[in-house]
């Protein structure tokens, strides 16, 4: 209860901070996680230029890595933006879309991972196992099947690389190698949606421009999320109705609800 509570105090934090979120992302919902940095209380930045990142990420409280539609030249823009990031200490999330599934976002991936300070890594079953070195299967972006139980998948994730690490899935994970949770939060029209990770992605963000825990970041994004998804499917059953739905439900996110509805369990 008192993580919940704590939880509902970031959310104020946010929402009187409107923290700035630089996103280099996937332009598949680069719309969506604009409008979702809106609506949990931050102000959303898209500026992938490699002319003008660094510039752009020294003004931000957070940075977003998303690889899901990953180019030779964006790769570049996202190392120049991190290594300023880390020179400033402002928080780096990563997102691996699709790593496994071709060679060349495994290696960005993994290159990312080796030449930046990644604070949060949050993905799938199947991208979380393959960057932790264990074999997995990955079609497309999506994950088909996970490298081992994921309560030590994410936490040898993040032994590994010293980040917090979110695997989302029925039953969301996260570690940070000390400290590991599982959130029973969400629903399953979130998986009938593209880019529900990738706004998912842009929630974290936001809390962790105000708090300086990446656990804690990492699982007060999930609980708002998941929460949401709860209250849009009591209200609709059909997924482009559910989407509408979900987006108002994490503008009306409230300390209330996240008290009454969150479902964090450590192991």
């Amino acid at each position: 209860m008192n993580m919940y509570k704590t939880i509902a105090d970031l959310l104020e934090q946010v929402r009187n901070q409107v923290p700035l979120v630089h996103h280099i992302t996937n332009q598949v919902v680069m719309n969506d996680c604009a409008n979702i940095s809106l609506h949990i209380g931050g102000s959303p930045v898209m500026a992938h230029a490699i002319q003008e990142v660094e510039e752009m990420v020294s003004m931000a409280d957070c940075l977003i890595l998303n690889v899901g539609t990953l180019t030779k030249d964006l790769v570049e823009s996202m190392v120049k933006a991190g290594r300023r990031a880390n020179q400033e200490g402002i928080p780096v999330l990563f997102d691996p879309v699709g790593a496994g599934a071709t060679v060349m976002r495994t290696q960005a991936s993994q290159r990312l991972l080796n030449e930046l300070k990644i604070d949060i890594i949050k993905g799938n079953p199947g991208e979380i196992s393959v960057l932790a070195g264990l074999k997995a299967q990955v079609r497309g972006v999506d994950s088909v099947d996970v490298g081992g139980e994921p309560r030590q998948v994410v936490k040898m994730l993040a032994d590994q690389t010293g980040s917090c690490v979110v695997m989302t899935g029925a039953v969301d994970w996260v570690s940070d190698g000390k400290r590991t949770f599982c959130v029973k939060n969400g629903h399953i029209l979130l998986s009938k949606l593209t880019g529900t990770g990738c706004i998912l992605g842009s929630i974290i963000g936001a809390f962790a421009s105000v708090v300086n825990d990446s656990l804690l970041a990492s699982l007060s994004g999930l609980v708002c999320l998941g929460i949401a998804a709860e209250v849009a499917a009591e209200k609709e059953n059909l997924p482009a109705s559910f989407k509408r739905t979900l987006f108002d439900e994490v503008y009306a996110m409230d300390r209330e609800k996240i008290i009454k509805y969150a479902t964090v369990e450590e192991v």
